[in-house]
């Protein structure tokens, strides 16, 4: 029964429904990880993500518009959510506060189709 439900709801092109699932089907976590992850908080991820950056360019992450680059960061990453949780643009865009129209055209700057598409190889 569910099947048949998530086929009736799935996107064309699209063969994640999830963020999670996604990652998931490239080996890049598992359930461990995901309980860890959890117990930090978003702030505390986002540091320990500069840390480790910084140590593999020897601590010198000089020149880079950090601070102005994370508002545009923090907006694919609630945009990538609101696709994957809503059936419909519209959903999403409600789930956001915007007019359809907004998150279309939102929708395209950043791309966010593309990161659920399948892999063309």
């Amino acid at each position: 029964m569910w099947k048949r439900k998530r086929r009736r709801y799935k996107k064309r092109d699209q063969e994640h429904y999830s963020i999670s699932n996604k990652l998931r089907s490239e080996n890049k976590i598992n359930d461990e990880f995901e309980i860890m992850l959890g117990s930090i908080s978003l702030e505390e991820l986002i540091g320990l993500r500069l840390e480790l950056a910084a140590k593999s360019v020897n601590n010198k992450l000089y020149g880079f518009d950090i601070l102005r680059k994370t508002q545009k960061i923090a907006k694919d990453a609630v945009l990538k959510y609101a696709y994957s949780a809503s059936r419909t643009q519209g959903e999403a865009a409600s789930f956001l506060g915007i007019t359809r129209q907004e998150f279309t055209r939102i929708m395209g700057y950043y791309k966010i189709k593309n990161y659920f598409q399948k892999d063309k190889i």
